[in-house]
């Protein structure tokens, strides 16, 4: 039989002296989590208030954009840019072969020469025998005569002439030139490529102005019309800025299909610098300050964001708690709307980092 020997006051003491280290140690520990925490910037969140609006995506387009088409027939003998240049009013874009227009433009000057040729000599023929009828020598009939030939070489010059005129503007169109100054936005042809009339053969558009063009869903149309305020934005980012534009339009047609109908912005050019065609924007139209309501909303500096994963750091106590929220629109200011995850009072980390390093419970 084995008897416990009870513990000797010693091991006793050890034992005791252990624990309050270890409670003292705690102790220590949380007053400096709790101090840690309580030095961290905070906020409460609250409700703004914020005008009701209505969002829609938009695309920049240029007012000025021109497809540049063929107007002559023939093989392309160069094509002089490529996308992204820069040209000037009437630079040379490309040309054609002329050969043809070139033959067509000296037998028309060939006919000149001789419908004008043809003409002085009616008209010389006419002169003398206007001269002989007036000395008794020739009959009016034949005066008569005489003019009616002159009128006749008179009429077949001034063919000739235009025919000139057209075979010149022909062969002109074997040399095609920019209509303004802009940007190549896409070459459609190039060298070796045969040019018909019509074809197009490059895009050209002007940088300035721009314009937004924005789909707006006949469900929406009524409340769209009646916007006190309407802004564009390029980005989700606080530091792009709202545009307001200088003049709307509406197309007045909706679309077969996706029933909408677009809704035509034009920007100032002082503010659309970095706006370049092709790019997506934001529109927002909002309603008067009748039509305001409260959002719920956190200072953007509290949002923690992390892959997948949109969080923000709660004060609980002297921790803070890592908590999962879900966001609406960015508000005006440094605020964005909170949707879930969040309620009216709740305190906040606005130094996400130093939250972090407080010590943080995931929830």
């Amino acid at each position: 039989m084995k008897y416990c020997s009870s513990p000797t006051p010693l091991r006793l003491l050890r034992a005791v002296t252990w624990l309050f280290a270890g409670a003292m140690l705690a102790l220590g520990v949380s007053t400096e989590a709790g101090a840690q925490a309580n030095a961290i910037p905070t906020a409460t969140v609250g409700i703004t208030p914020v005008a009701a609006a209505h969002y829609l995506d938009g695309v920049v387009q240029a007012v000025q954009q021109s497809t540049v088409s063929a107007q002559a027939s023939g093989r392309i003998a160069s094509f002089l840019v490529k996308t992204g240049d820069k040209v000037k009013a009437g630079q040379l874009l490309a040309t054609i072969d002329d050969r043809e227009a070139s033959v067509g433009q000296q037998r028309s000057q060939a006919q000149v020469d001789q419908a004008d040729a043809d003409w002085r000599n009616a008209k010389a023929h006419f002169d003398r025998t206007k001269d002989l009828q007036a000395k008794g020598f020739v009959s009016r009939a034949a005066l008569d005569t005489a003019s009616a030939q002159l009128e006749s070489a008179q009429a077949q010059r001034d063919q000739a002439s235009a025919t000139s005129r057209q075979s010149k503007l022909a062969q002109s169109f074997t040399r095609v030139t920019a209509p303004f100054e802009g940007w190549v936005l896409q070459t459609d042809a190039q060298a070796g490529d045969l040019a018909v009339p019509g074809k197009p053969l490059l895009v050209v558009y002007a940088p300035l102005p721009l314009r937004v063009a924005v789909q707006v869903p006949a469900s929406r149309a009524a409340w769209v019309a009646e916007a006190a305020n309407v802004q564009v934005r390029a980005g989700e980012t606080l530091a792009e800025a709202w545009i307001s534009p200088t003049s709307t339009r509406v197309i007045p047609s909706a679309d077969p299909v996706s029933q909408t109908t677009e809704w035509r912005l034009e920007l100032p050019a002082a503010q659309s610098a970095g706006l370049v065609p092709g790019l997506q924007v934001r529109v927002k139209f909002s309603a008067g300050s009748a039509a305001s309501r409260g959002r719920l909303a956190v200072p953007e500096h509290a949002i923690v964001r992390r892959g997948e994963l949109t969080a923000v750091y709660v004060k609980s106590a002297d921790l803070f708690t890592l908590r999962a929220v879900r966001l609406g629109q960015k508000l005006g200011g440094d605020s964005t709307e909170v949707l879930a995850g969040l309620k009216a009072g709740d305190v906040v980390a606005l130094d996400t980092v130093r939250a972090a390093q407080a010590g943080t419970v995931t929830k």
